[in-house]
């Protein structure tokens, strides 16, 4: 270093967390926060992990923090002392490996530090309450209105709750919210057409990766431990393997595409499943990507480069006015756009973004989607339709309406072992994430009579 060069100083992950959280509460993305916070910033390797932690949590936490701050502040605080108070908050009640001094001392001194040496008082006073409180009891006080006692509770909106508890009751309601505040897991897909299971978990294994067998998916390995950027893991270059949740990979299984089947992906990018279908059929046969948005096809493209798999198209088109394909699709995929209510432990700031509003426009372009996709189906060939939501609205109910305007088509339940523990009597498959540990989804196959 030359003697006029000044030493890099390297941010404080709370600090960082604080303006990630004020730029999410402004309307960003959570995840492009972080992203662009970690990019920017000099944070040092074992701080990353605090400050997404900090972010993410306060984000996923933000309803049940937001009661505690009106419990314990008359007046509501400027937008910048509410994320120093969510702050040091989120490390009380949710951190334990954060000494409860230290969780106090630095949010005070963010708010000297942040132009509040005014009201560090107030933040010492509210920190110091809660903990005081939370030596007799939880501080929090929870409404009798059971779906409001939930929604606080566990940091969701009513209307998500509602939803659940209409279809599985408030005991599993509950249980699915507890779940989704949990850290995701990181699942991958083996490409069994270089590889395959035992070698890549011996490869793991011997770069001290600890990985697990998932009974559900075949071609599964799940990573048991936080191992950083997953690119930079063996076998990834080589394409041995690719990012997928084990829900996910069902759905493929469930098309069950066979070699020299002409399948069309109609909701494709970024091609995890499309690539998995390619897979299935030994590379063989030709899988048409669809997607209206060029720019994320690239990333389909890339991950059939990496995965050495030529029998991938792609075309960029809307596939509600696709008519290239009609009658001529032995196997279609629907994987609709949808809330995404099934991986909501995933996103952080999802579940304060999507509204019943959004949930009836989605449900009226999965079904114009389903109407066409049918469409490209030869006789006696299939469909299946899935989402990552749960929400009858854009599963069963589209599924049901249809059925009923169409009557050459029918519910084709399969018949293998792997389907059994999420088929449902009426024919079609749900992962409830809080009993199966994988995301949650929703499929269903359909045939077209011949």
């Amino acid at each position: 270093m030359s003697p006029a060069a000044s030493p890099i100083v390297p941010e404080q992950p709370r600090q960082l967390a604080l303006l990630a959280l004020q730029s999410v509460y402004r309307g960003a993305y959570a995840d492009v926060a972080v992203h662009q916070a970690l990019q920017r910033g000099s944070l040092l390797e074992k701080d990353r992990g605090l400050f997404t932690e900090l972010v993410y949590g306060c984000v996923r936490r933000r309803r049940t923090l937001e009661a505690l701050i009106q419990q314990f502040v008359k007046k509501s605080p400027p937008p910048p002392l509410h994320c120093l108070l969510q702050l040091g908050l989120y490390q009380l009640r949710y951190l334990s490996h954060i000494p409860p001094s230290a969780a106090v001392n630095t949010t005070v001194e963010l708010a000297k530090q942040n132009g509040f040496a005014g009201l560090a008082g107030l933040v010492n006073g509210v920190l110091r309450r809660y903990l005081r409180e939370s030596e007799q009891r939880d501080p929090l006080r929870l409404p009798d209105d059971p779906i409001q006692r939930i929604g606080i509770l566990h940091s969701f909106p009513d209307w998500i709750v509602q939803v659940w508890t209409e279809q599985f009751g408030a005991s599993e309601a509950e249980a699915l919210c507890q779940w989704m505040n949990q850290p995701p897991s990181i699942d991958l897909r083996i490409n069994p057409l270089i590889t395959s299971l035992a070698d890549v978990q011996a490869e793991m294994e011997a770069a001290g990766v600890t990985v697990q067998l998932l009974a559900a998916a075949p071609q599964a390995l799940r990573l048991a431990s936080h191992v950083g950027a997953v690119d930079r893991l063996p076998g990834f270059a080589e394409g041995k393997w690719m990012v997928q949740d084990a829900s996910a990979q069902l759905v493929a299984q469930l098309v069950d595409p066979h070699p020299d089947n002409l399948v069309i992906d109609g909701c494709a990018a970024p091609g995890g499943k499309t690539a998995h279908l390619a897979e299935l059929m030994g590379d063989r046969g030709i899988v048409w990507a669809c997607d209206r948005n060029p720019k994320r096809l690239q990333k389909v493209e890339e991950n059939a480069k990496r995965l050495h798999l030529n029998s991938i198209r792609t075309l960029a088109a809307d596939s509600r006015q696709i008519e290239q394909f009609v009658g001529e699709g032995d196997r279609v995929l629907l994987d609709v756009p949808c809330s995404g209510l099934g991986t909501l432990h995933r996103h952080a700031d999802a579940r304060w973004r999507q509204t019943p509003a959004n949930i009836e426009e989605l449900s009226v372009l999965q079904s114009e989607l389903l109407t066409q996709g049918a469409a490209w189906v030869k006789p006696g060939g299939s469909l299946v339709y899935s989402t990552c939501t749960l929400h009858p609205r854009e599963n069963e109910e589209v599924v049901e309406a249809f059925l009923k305007n169409q009557p050459d088509w029918e519910i084709e339940q399969p018949d293998a072992p792997w389907a059994s523990p999420f088929l449902n009597p009426a024919g079609w498959l749900r992962v409830l994430p809080h009993h199966q540990q994988m995301d949650g989804f929703f499929m269903v196959r359909l045939r077209r009579r011949g």
